[in-house]
């Protein structure tokens, strides 16, 4: 099982607008969707206002591969031009 622990620092009091986005677009519900996800789950700091977590689980490095190359990953990516300035991703072999 592949863990990734995807911390997002958002611009100045964007979270909550970043947060929208990804949830009007569908983008969380389409990735849990996905082939070999076993978890896609959005976490909000308590100690940071502009951080958001993400944790992912994927049954396999091809599943996450897959993941990738996926059209809702692709519009995260654009979103995250407009909302996120650094993004910091920890990858966990389990």
């Amino acid at each position: 099982m592949i863990v990734l622990n995807v911390s997002y620092k958002c611009k100045p009091e964007m979270r909550d607008d970043f947060m929208e986005a990804i949830i009007t677009e569908g983008i969380d519900v389409a990735c849990r969707a996905e082939a070999g996800n076993l978890k896609y789950e959005y976490y909000y700091p308590v100690e940071d206002d502009d951080a958001l977590l993400l944790i992912e689980k994927w049954t396999n490095d091809d599943a996450l591969a897959a993941h990738g190359k996926q059209e809702h990953y692709l519009r995260l990516g654009e979103l995250k031009k407009e909302y996120v300035k650094e993004t910091v991703v920890e990858k966990f072999e389990v």
